[in-house]
């Protein structure tokens, strides 16, 4: 059962590290298109790699104090499903 928490935790792991990532990704090719020089590769690169490491150091910290799976849950939960009453409010 331990290995099947270890998979579920570096999965979380993964989703909230490439979450900065991906927005580093549209930063860089933002800055690339509006500057397509050398200088331009240079700052989307920079860009990317701050992305990465960002992400790296923010799903650590998480995994660290309260564990991924606990903090994805925490994220995606839907409140206006925990209702008991099943009234319709069209």
């Amino acid at each position: 059962m331990k290995i099947v928490n270890t998979i579920f935790e570096c999965i979380g792991w993964l989703q909230i590290a490439i979450s900065p990532f991906i927005i580093s990704i549209l930063l860089a090719v933002a800055v690339y298109y509006y500057k397509q020089d050398r200088i331009g590769m240079l700052l989307g690169i920079l860009i990317l790699v701050g992305g990465i490491i960002t992400g790296i150091v923010w799903a650590t910290r998480i995994y660290r104090k309260r564990g991924t799976v606990n903090f994805m849950a925490k994220v995606s939960r839907n409140p206006e499903l925990d209702n008991d009453e099943n009234t319709d409010s069209y």
